[in-house]
């Protein structure tokens, strides 16, 4: 099996452009309201860019998603790194609907957590997912996430504030 998790390059717009516009109904309930530039090359190109700049600053690490064949499933990145006595970040991902199912996101999860434990020496990685997002719910678990609480109101998701629940692991090796 290949890595699950890559670092996002800019040759990816493509690939990524063809999974969102393939996607945009199925991700469109998990999503911020999308202008409809995001759905194209350049408007991929651009996220790309934007990720890899924060990726350069140390404060996100935007990978896609592959499958066993090498191909782009998804995203995966953790944003918001925080250093200094919060050594934290937040996770967010998705997959294409036809990649659902196979434990790509549950493989990719665990790699990037061992990632940020074990390379980022994170004490903390924090995600959020909305109430009734079972199956995310569900990778989490799988993956030793702990949910400790619920924010009110917390995204703007699909055009409204949408409750969100929120998970940790806790990097027990970093004292």
């Amino acid at each position: 099996m290949t890595s699950r998790i890559r670092l996002v390059a800019s040759g990816d717009d493509e690939a990524l452009t063809e999974l969102q516009v393939r996607n945009r109904d199925f991700l469109a309930p998990w999503d911020p309201v999308r202008n409809d530039d995001y759905f194209t090359v350049s408007g991929q190109r651009a996220d790309i860019e934007g990720a890899l700049a924060r990726h350069e600053r140390g404060e996100a690490m935007p990978w896609v998603i592959l499958t066993d064949d090498g191909e782009i499933a998804g995203r995966l990145t953790l944003s918001g790194i925080v250093r200094g006595p919060f050594q934290s970040c937040s996770m967010g991902y998705w997959l294409a609907e036809d990649q659902t199912g196979k434990g790509l996101a549950t493989e990719a999860v665990r790699a990037a957590v061992i990632f940020a434990f074990t390379k980022l020496e994170l004490h903390r990685v924090q995600a959020e997912t909305l109430i009734e997002n079972v199956a995310s719910r569900s990778v989490l678990a799988k993956t030793g996430f702990e949910q400790y609480g619920l924010a009110p109101r917390y995204l703007k998701i699909a055009g409204s504030w949408k409750d969100h629940l929120v998970f940790q692991r806790l990097n027990d090796s970093v004292r």
